[in-house]
């Protein structure tokens, strides 16, 4: 009998191929990478992040009471690092404008200059006026100002001696807070009348976008004026902005349906929403589920380019008295103080308030066309 050894086989070299792996990609991490490649839209996304925590901090980010009066209109304070004699200094100071006792030969008002004898230190996280943080926290402490709790007005003070940069930094409260609103209110109404209208068609659609055409029909401006009028001048400040922010949205949603019910048009007819419905899915589950995340894309872009005109909106009906009403503060009430071309020419700076409404509708108009681009497919 033979005996075979069994020896082992020989070892089998294997070939490794190091492939590179990738990750899977969410359809927000591919809109994010696009997003970074566009620094209009980076910079639009910091400014209105900036924004955002401005108006929820407001309190604390203002340097004054904005309601403190002074000695009425002045103007805005000169910040140096150098002392009268020229010589230079770590910690800021602003300098007062006090009137001399010289003429101008041409106007004979006194001429301002800057009063070097009595600087204002500044700093960060000082003690100030007192406040509550979102309504609640009392606090003191704010993001810069006078370290010795003397009055700094950056940007001047009103006819009433109120500091300008301190109102405008609350302001940004309520001009957002109407914005966002009612940009949430119009989205809301917008996108669920355009999906339905579009996904069920027929009459029902047909009569649906008559009376969107209805709405949309109304002159704007007028109506908006003759409905706030309505408000009694003794209302609350609360209702009266709840009902500007109705009145907004009630003629504001009927553009964004519109838009939304081409798309669900679209979106309608595409094999896997035929699919869904011959397997007997529901109607909501169609909607919910197949539809409404593919017009998402559009309906955040068109929410960032809404924004803006909201905001100039409401400047220009609180600029006319019909928006916001005293002791509320907005960007719109601000600019009432301008409404005659000798206030202007005397005192520039109160038209400050407009650089924040440019400020914001450029943030969030650079954000839109960002994110436009970032979430097209194509």
């Amino acid at each position: 009998m033979l005996a075979f050894d069994s020896a082992p086989p020989p070892p089998t070299t294997e070939l490794s191929i190091n492939k590179p792996s990738r990750g899977h990609e969410s359809y927000i991490a591919l809109v994010w990478r696009r997003l970074r490649r566009s620094w209009t839209g980076m910079a639009g996304l910091v400014l209105v992040v900036l924004l955002i925590v401005m108006a929820i901090f407001a309190d604390f980010f203002a340097p004054m009471d904005p309601k403190a009066t002074d000695v009425g209109f002045a103007p805005p304070q000169v910040m140096s690092f150098h002392d009268k004699d020229g010589n230079f200094v770590f910690q800021p100071r602003v300098y007062a404008l006090s009137d001399s006792e010289e003429l101008d030969p041409v106007t004979f008002q006194p001429i301002v200059g800057i009063d070097y004898d009595n600087p204002r230190l500044l700093g960060f996280f000082v003690k100030g006026a007192e406040y509550r943080l979102f309504g609640l926290i009392p606090a003191s402490r704010h993001f810069f100002g006078s370290t010795d709790g003397q009055p700094v007005h950056f940007l001047g003070t009103d006819k009433f001696g109120r500091d300008v940069l301190s109102r405008a930094i609350i302001g940004s409260r309520i001009s957002l807070t109407i914005a966002l609103t009612v940009v949430f209110i119009v989205t809301i109404i917008g996108t669920t009348v355009g999906m339905v209208s579009g996904y069920f068609g027929g009459t029902f659609d047909i009569w649906l976008q008559r009376f969107v055409e209805l709405v949309l029909a109304f002159p704007q401006l007028p109506l908006y004026l003759a409905l706030t009028s309505l408000i009694p001048v003794t209302a609350p400040t609360n209702v009266f902005l709840a009902f500007v922010i109705a009145v907004m949205s009630a003629l504001g949603w009927a553009q964004m349906s519109r838009e939304v019910r081409g798309k669900t048009l679209a979106l309608a007819r595409i094999d896997y929403v035929r699919a869904a419905m011959a397997v007997g899915a529901t109607d909501t589950r169609i909607i919910m589920q197949h539809i409404f995340p593919n017009v998402m894309s559009h309906v955040i872009v068109a929410v960032t380019l809404h924004i803006p005109s909201v905001v100039l909106l409401e400047s220009f009906l609180g600029f006319l008295g019909f928006a916001v009403k005293p002791p509320l503060i907005s960007w719109g009430l601000m600019l009432q103080d301008t409404a005659t071309y000798s206030v202007i020419g005397s005192y520039p700076w109160i038209l400050s308030p407009v650089g924040f409404v440019l400020v914001t509708v450029f943030a969030f108009n650079a954000l839109g066309d960002g994110l436009r681009d970032a979430v097209d497919p194509y």
